[in-house]
């Protein structure tokens, strides 16, 4: 629902997103009808798949080529690495704020020293968090490709890259939205 929402904003905004709204929507459709976790973590990943490929279309000046993972091996990789970091211990902060078990969770596997309840929650916040957020600092050029160093087949980013991240992170947590219609 929340990778939908960006992608219709950007739409809104001149990106032609249209072919891979409806493929996410198609595949969207499935989901009631999966049977097992297994199935259903397929379909996020292909529909997450699709929602990556649109980062092409809405980030101007850098490329994603893809999602890659330890080690992220370009920028904005290398964003969504820092933010989902800093989502998840969002979520994990908020966890222990309550009465539930951080290592209890519905989808992702638990694990020593894992807390699996805060990668599940995490997927609901990041398209809203992080994802908006690295739109925001790649396309006002807050963030540069300069903000980066390379290392041994990764990239990651500087100290000054990471203080601007942050500070827009945190600007977004402390946003309010107000419902259409609760208000």
């Amino acid at each position: 629902y929340n990778m939908l929402k960006n992608l219709r904003y950007y739409n809104s905004r001149g990106k032609d997103l249209e072919p891979l709204i409806e493929l996410i929507k198609n595949l969207a459709s499935k989901i009631s009808s999966t049977a097992s976790i297994d199935e259903l973590m397929g379909i996020e990943g292909n529909i997450r798949k699709h929602y990556y490929a649109a980062f092409e279309l809405i980030i101007d000046d850098l490329s994603m080529g893809g999602r890659s993972y330890n080690p992220p091996v370009n920028e904005v990789n290398s964003l969504v690495s820092f933010g989902n970091m800093m989502c998840y211990s969002q979520c994990l902060r908020a966890i222990h704020q309550t009465q539930l078990n951080p290592v209890v969770s519905f989808l992702h596997e638990p694990g020593e020293r894992r807390y699996s309840l805060s990668l599940d929650l995490a997927e609901v916040f990041k398209p809203l968090l992080v994802d908006r957020v690295i739109f925001k600092v790649l396309n006002k050029r807050m963030i540069k490709a300069e903000n980066f160093e390379s290392g041994i087949n990764r990239i990651v980013l500087k100290e000054n890259g990471k203080k601007t991240f942050v500070r827009a992170f945190e600007d977004r947590l402390e946003e309010t939205i107000v419902h259409r219609t609760l208000n």
